[in-house]
């Protein structure tokens, strides 16, 4: 394993063309700007703060009502290492996600890419929605991540209520 101070010196190497930063700042804003545009169409759904990340991950939670009342959460997030988005069902908590993962056993994930419950994995089921975006074509992209985000959201609820029937049928989210 490279001493830290290695990676430290490459670090500031990079850094001095500018180009880290300004990458890294546009990337905030244009998260930003998405987070704004889908708080103000969408208003009947829970946003969170953005988190940006250690220049892993950026995202943001945006959740309809009903999948939060189940402790749920959709997060729109940008992969830096992968340079894409993508978009996930994640829960509130580590006890929220297993208990999750144990009612979607068996389920039709509709070709989602299931999570697995280990250490570092945030999502219950997973959808890549834009691979190596043009950011130069903000709003295509933020236009894209929206309705990708919107029938990736469908597509959750009509799984999560088949998972979360009680025994007379009847669905308890909706």
């Amino acid at each position: 394993m490279k001493p830290f101070n290695d990676d430290v010196l490459a670090y500031t190497e990079g850094l001095k063309d500018g180009k880290i930063q300004r990458a890294y700042r546009g990337i905030m804003e244009f998260m930003s700007s998405l987070r704004s545009r889908l708080e103000v169409t969408h208003p009947d759904y829970v946003v969170s703060a953005l988190y940006a990340g250690y220049m892993d991950m950026t995202y943001f939670a945006f959740t309809p009502s009903l999948l939060k009342e189940k402790r749920l959460k959709i997060a729109i997030v940008y992969l830096h290492p992968d340079h894409r988005f993508e978009v996930w069902l994640g829960a509130i908590n580590r006890s929220v996600q297993k208990e999750t993962f144990k009612q979607l056993e068996g389920k039709d994930s509709l070709g989602y890419k299931r999570g697995e419950i280990k250490p570092g994995e945030d999502a219950i089921l997973s959808s890549i929605l834009v691979d190596h975006p043009d950011f130069d074509a903000k709003e295509m992209l933020e236009s894209l991540i929206e309705e990708g985000t919107l029938k990736f959201i469908q597509d959750v609820v009509r799984i999560v209520n088949s998972a979360f029937l009680d025994e007379q049928g009847s669905v308890l989210c909706r």
